[in-house]
């Protein structure tokens, strides 16, 4: 592979535009600190729904999409699929309240549902917990991804890459605040996809694979083509499928796929025109996300299967790789070599997007807690809106360093997805929960939220030891995690204090106004399944159109079509 002047006229001039962008709204984006976190709440539905795919293609996401197919097959992918049932819940009945509750940061929810001190205390700790800790290892996991792409890419070494790419994700992010990002995160979007689907293509018909055909029939990967795993291999079926779908969406809280919304995809929701808009962007981001984007990545992670068999012919091929850089992640960026000059300057910048997309977007999300949550909540709670734009760009920047920082103790993507995984495990529930129930109070959060990190960091560092203490298959430390951690808050939610009865009318009455809480469920609920039955076909319509099993591809795209009809029906009812 040789990286030309013309590739690098290529990602110069869009990294220039990125930086640019930044700096011209950086003067409305600094006006308050509303501007500054929400862009005024004044953003459109496909705006803030493309911002919400971009976000999540990091540039992990191929290399994690390859891992998965290499080890499990297609099937594999599950372990994220399943939390398209998060992301619907959220559609059908979060998007609605979140918007509608009229807050900053969905970490102002706290004070807002709870009552006394300690609901302001468990606000300003989850500030650090997830502004910072949390953030920090999303963030390092996407750095890591990106710094083995530059490794195999462009030969330079992981502080190389770092520090030439936070430079400008730290400029546009710092100044051009939430309206800033969106507006890169749509430009970012749309590079990164063209350059995927590219060079897929371009590598389907590399002489080594011979087109689709040939690849689909390839002993190396004609048994990883099935979209469901094997139902008489109990291991896989319990891994790949049972757990995610019958525990995991429901009960771990992971970025992106929160249950009952949170985090940059609540921060979206806030900054809407309207509840319709938030609902809206929600509903985009699922379908797109789950249903659209995925197959590049799965093909080119099919096509590595033919060209690097094992991990073995990959550290072989790269010979420079460290040792900690090594795993099944590296194939995708591996098959990149693949490209020609000037399509592989495309894709270059296609991942560089993806990465500054993804670390933009976190970045804002990270500062607006630590400035909204903690900073002005209990160290400054006079602080103008130049001062809380100015600590929100100071910690813009000390974010970036120390996510930078903690990547270098991280080695593969599936690492950083179990490891978020683990500290959600348990705590999905709550979330799910507090809207409704009135028994849930701050002691509960607090117990989710110390009982999970503990057994999180318990297994990750005894997975790190020589002699593990405890040898456990990730999947079950997952369980054990959720069912230790939910039997612990609900036992504390039970034996202390629940909120008064004056905050409970007062955060009803916001939110609910007069009108049941549990008001058209039965058009919700139906909304929820025909949004989930409808995008899971989207997704297999794909990959039969793909695999030449034409019939059975229309037939899942009628599905879709009825499935449509249905979401908007219940959609326009809800909100009308």
């Amino acid at each position: 592979m040789t990286i030309t002047t013309l590739d690098w006229i290529i990602i110069s001039f869009f990294l220039i535009l990125f930086a640019g962008i930044g700096i011209y709204v950086s003067k409305q984006a600094g006006k308050d600190s509303k501007a500054f976190f929400l862009s005024g709440r004044n953003m459109p539905w496909w705006l803030l729904g493309v911002s919400m795919v971009a976000t999540t293609f990091a540039a992990d996401t191929p290399g994690l999409v390859t891992q998965l197919v290499r080890e499990n097959g297609v099937s594999g992918n599950w372990v994220w699929w399943a939390m398209l049932l998060t992301g619907m819940l959220t559609v059908f009945f979060y998007a609605r309240l979140w918007r509608k509750s009229g807050i900053t940061t969905d970490l102002e929810f706290y004070e807002l549902r709870y009552s006394g001190k300690i609901a302001g205390y468990l606000r300003g700790f989850r500030a650090i917990y997830l502004g910072v800790i949390f953030n920090v290892i999303t963030m390092a996991g996407v750095c890591l991804a990106g710094a083995k792409i530059a490794n195999i890419l462009l030969g330079i070494s992981q502080g190389e890459m770092l520090l030439y790419s936070s430079i400008i994700v730290v400029i546009y992010s710092a100044f051009g605040g939430l309206k800033g990002v969106l507006i890169t995160d749509f430009i970012q979007f749309i590079i990164a996809m063209i350059g995927s689907i590219w060079a897929t293509i371009y590598i389907v018909n590399l002489p080594e694979i011979g087109g689709t055909t040939n690849l689909l029939s390839h002993i190396n990967v004609s048994d990883k083509l099935a979209l469901l795993p094997d139902f008489y291999n109990n291991e896989a079926l319990i891994t790949v499928l049972i757990i995610p779908l019958a525990v995991q969406w429901w009960s771990t809280w992971y970025p992106g796929a929160e249950p009952g919304g949170g985090g940059y995809i609540a921060q979206r929701m806030l900054a809407a025109k309207n509840e319709k808009h938030a609902t809206w962007a929600t509903l985009f981001f699922n379908v797109a996300h789950y249903a659209i984007r995925p197959w590049p990545w799965i093909i080119v992670g099919l096509a590595s299967l033919v060209v690097f068999p094992n991990l073995e012919s990959i550290n072989l091929a790269f010979p420079s790789l460290s040792s900690s850089m090594e795993g099944e992640d590296v194939a995708y960026a591996a098959m990149m070599t693949y490209l020609p000059p000037g399509l592989i300057g495309i894709v270059l910048l296609s991942l560089i997007a993806a990465f500054m997309s993804t670390i933009s977007t976190q970045l804002n999300w990270g500062s607006s807690y630590v400035v909204n949550d903690f900073y002005k909540r209990f160290i400054k709670p006079e602080a103008t809106d130049k001062d809380q734009v100015l600590v929100g760009r100071v910690s813009t920047i000390i974010l970036m360093i120390l996510a930078a920082l903690f990547s270098f103790f991280l080695q593969s993507a599936g690492e950083v997805l179990n490891l978020l995984l683990q500290i959600g495990a348990g705590t999905g529930l709550l979330f799910i929960l507090r809207w409704f129930w009135g028994r849930i109070n701050p002691y509960s959060e607090i117990a989710a939220m110390v009982i999970s990190f503990i057994i999180a960091v318990f297994f990750f560092v005894n997975g790190k030891m020589d002699t593990p203490i405890i040898e456990l298959a990730g999947h079950w430390q997952l369980v054990f995690g959720v069912v230790i951690t939910t039997i612990g808050w609900m036992l504390v939610t039970l034996f202390t204090k629940p909120t008064d009865d004056k905050t409970l009318e007062s955060f009803n009455s916001l939110i609910f106004g007069v009108d049941s809480k549990f008001k058209g469920f039965r058009m919700k609920i139906l909304g929820f399944f025909s949004g989930v039955i409808g995008v899971y076909c989207t997704l297999f319509a794909i990959g039969n159109f793909i695999y030449g099993k034409l019939g059975l591809a229309f037939v899942l795209c009628a599905i879709t079509v009825v499935c449509g009809f249905v979401v908007i029906k219940s959609l326009n009812d809800k909100i009308n």
